[in-house]
């Protein structure tokens, strides 16, 4: 994507839950393009180190960049934390440490989640409750970290959680993670009620099948991929880049100012699609 003379989220600063790949990465470049200095969370195991540094290596291009009538870049700067989301400390530390960089949060996304297809018969309970902690516990833990540093400060803000389609349609391998969708899209409802009053806007973003980790398996499949293609009016499954632009919206109080509870599908089409 070519650099943008608008800067819509200039002087702003964000925290990113699972910023390294996928949907979380397309957010946070689109963050940093914007102006917004963004703190980003993973987990830290080795086999990621290469997206981190990926990562690293395409922020400080932004950051290199410069757009017609700019003397110096206005890109936002990077910061990464290394945490578990599914820990009750790792959201606070992770605002704490954007913050302490930046003085200031004024959005939040919960992004990081998982997903592995099991048959519900043979469902190992031990898979059931990890995706419970980390999907939803975890969402829980980092949202109220959020937001409790916006009611300190006193100027509202936007937190946006990244729920899916599959909060609203079911899945014969998703028996574990369906539930775990449709609550932090139950979550944000109840959040934005609760966090109204202070100007914080809280929208869910539902995600239709997008070109990940989480969803290769299923992508690389050529039968299994015709058939899903087939279920999308726009006949593809989604970029994380797609997911981008919904994130920008709603993290902006000029392009979204009285959108709170709000959730935005972005599937290609795929939900309204009945045969």
């Amino acid at each position: 994507m070519a650099p943008s003379r608008w800067r819509i989220l200039e002087g702003k600063v964000a925290a990113i839950t699972g910023g390294t790949t996928g949907i979380g990465r397309a957010i946070a470049l689109e963050y940093l393009r914007q102006g917004c200095n963004v703190a980003i969370n993973h987990l830290g195991l080795p086999k990621d180190e290469v997206h981190k540094l990926s990562l690293l290596e395409e922020a400080a291009a932004l950051k290199a960049e410069k757009v017609e009538g700019e003397t110096k870049s206005k890109a936002g700067e990077l910061l990464e934390v290394a945490g578990d989301v599914s820990k009750s400390d790792t959201g606070t530390i992770l605002v704490e440490k954007a913050v302490e960089k930046w003085g200031k949060l004024d959005v939040f996304v919960a992004n990081a989640g998982v997903f592995e297809p099991a048959e519900f018969l043979s469902l190992d309970h031990d898979l059931f409750d990890r995706t419970l902690r980390i999907n939803v516990n975890g969402a829980f833990y980092c949202c109220q970290a959020a937001a409790r540093q916006m009611v300190k400060q006193g100027h509202g803000g936007s937190i946006i959680a990244i729920s899916s389609i599959s909060a609203l349609q079911g899945g014969g391998l998703q028996v574990h993670y369906t539930p775990t969708k449709a609550a932090v899209l139950s979550m944000i409802q109840s959040m934005a009620i609760s966090m109204g009053p202070h100007n914080i806007r809280c929208n869910a973003i539902l995600p239709g099948t997008i070109k990940t980790q989480l969803s290769e398996e299923e992508i690389k499949n050529d039968v299994t991929r015709t058939k899903l293609e087939q279920k999308i009016p726009m006949g593809r499954a989604g970029d994380p880049s797609d997911i981008a632009g919904p994130a920008l919206f709603l993290a902006s109080e000029e392009l979204s100012p009285y959108c709170n509870g709000t959730q935005l599908l972005s599937d290609g089409g795929m939900f309204v699609h009945l045969q």
